[in-house]
């Protein structure tokens, strides 16, 4: 096992793209410490990503990208700004209350930064605003995507662990909307103390905010078809992601008008280009968690765990520490495919339920994208922004807080989580 690991991890730091380190590493254990046939490569490779619930990710790509270039995200920020853009702070809030809408509707983090960060940021800089701040709030609204519905990282891990899809994206709901306030509570705090930049002299307008809400309105239609369909029973998630690409097409070529059928055809190859990306993860992925199944990984760390502690308290602490260092450092549908295989067998085996344990896990995956070194939100926010990442990790710290106090919450009081799932599902 020491093997493939640390083949992978070798093969990581020397450069290597993830999805070759994976599929090296665990090709060389196979050679190295199996007799199974070299067969085995291609049909675990093949039989990882040949999954029907998995095609929810590239229905669910496409209407991301569709949505920033078809004003989806515009009408978004518009109902925000007309919302709460009154408050002191207002364009943090903005951006914290458009990352949420959004997330509702792509699943992507990295689409939602960059379609959130390129229409603010210039006002941002405009008006005054530090702007590594903004980049680190910008970039921490994007990753809300992988908490709140319709999550892409939520359908991994529920395939991968055999639970509901629904009842995964209903535990993530609740966690989801408090680190939205929290992060909301922490940007006006610090807009109070920030001086007159941050302060907004146009007045709350009813009108303003119903005109915003009805130009918005046909895209606030998405999460609800695509939660409700879901919950309801109506669909599946692969389904529901179907649905949510057509209405996403639709709303952009026939109700707002930003981009035409002649549009269409490089946004969906840049959606199949990010699709196939992921899905060869999954694939290498999948072999690699086979053969560290295979040679004995879980049991080998379940008998770990219960040697050290008997408590589900210091278990979820050591293994929330874990995978907030596997995040800065690890693509999280790879993470997800090699660790949970291994950890949840072991949470259960804790007394702690499994819906509550895969919505913790993204929850810490999502901190994983504003932290260096991987941090793929943060790179996006800071490109967008102008600034370096090194600039941009200095103001990092600020909305990080409220996201990993919200984590907790979420890993010991399971309320937090379950409430939902259990209202709908059990």
């Amino acid at each position: 096992m020491s093997i493939a690991f640390g083949g992978f991890l070798l093969l990581i730091f020397s450069g290597m793209p993830i999805v070759f380190a994976l599929g090296v590493a665990a090709l060389l254990a196979v050679i190295l410490l199996t007799d199974a046939p070299l067969t085995i490569v291609a049909q675990r490779v093949f039989g990882g990503a040949n999954s029907f619930p998995l095609m929810a990710i590239p229905f669910f790509v496409a209407a991301g990208v569709i949505m920033a270039a078809g004003g989806i995200a515009r009408r978004f920020i518009d109902l925000a700004a007309a919302l709460v853009g009154w408050i002191t702070g207002s364009l943090f809030l903005v951006a914290i209350v458009t990352g949420t809408g959004l997330a509702a509707i792509s699943g992507s983090g990295s689409a939602d930064t960059a379609a959130v960060g390129s229409i603010l940021t210039p006002e941002m800089k405009k008006r005054g605003y530090d702007i590594d701040l903004s980049a680190a709030i910008i970039a921490a609204s994007g990753s809300l995507a992988p908490i709140i519905p319709p999550s892409i990282i939520m359908v991994v891990i529920a395939i991968t662990t055999n639970q509901s899809i629904g009842a995964m994206f209903m535990g993530g709901i609740l966690p989801g909307l408090l680190i939205a306030v929290a992060l909301a509570l922490t940007c006006f705090a610090f807009a109070k103390r920030g001086g007159v930049a941050y302060r907004d002299s146009e007045p709350f307008s009813l009108p303003r905010l119903g005109s915003a809400f009805i130009a918005a309105l046909p895209a606030l239609t998405l999460p609800v078809i695509i939660v409700g369909g879901i919950v309801g029973g109506v669909f599946t998630a692969t389904e529901a992601a179907c649905i949510a690409l057509i209405v996403t097409v639709l709303v952009s070529v026939f109700v707002y008008r930003e981009i035409g059928f002649g549009d269409l055809p490089p946004l969906l190859l840049k959606s199949v280009s990010l699709s196939a990306a992921v899905l060869a993860i999954v694939g290498t992925a999948s072999l690699f968690s086979w053969i560290i199944s295979a040679l004995g990984a879980p049991q080998m760390l379940d008998q770990w765990f219960r040697t050290t502690t008997e408590s589900p308290v210091v278990f979820l602490l050591m293994v929330n520490l874990l995978l907030l260092v596997i995040g800065m450092f690890m693509e999280s549908i790879s993470a997800i495919l090699i660790l949970m295989p291994v950890l949840m067998p072991i949470a259960i085996g804790y007394g702690i339920d499994p819906v509550q344990f895969g919505v913790m896990t993204a929850l810490n995956l999502s901190v994983g994208l504003i932290t260096p070194p991987y941090g793929i939100c943060l790179y996006v926010s800071a490109m967008v922004s102008g600034r370096s990442v090194d600039q941009v990790v200095r103001r990092v710290w600020i909305p990080l807080a409220p996201m990993v106090v919200v984590l907790l919450l979420a890993a010991y009081v399971p309320a937090v989580v379950l409430t939902l799932p259990r209202l709908f599902f059990r």
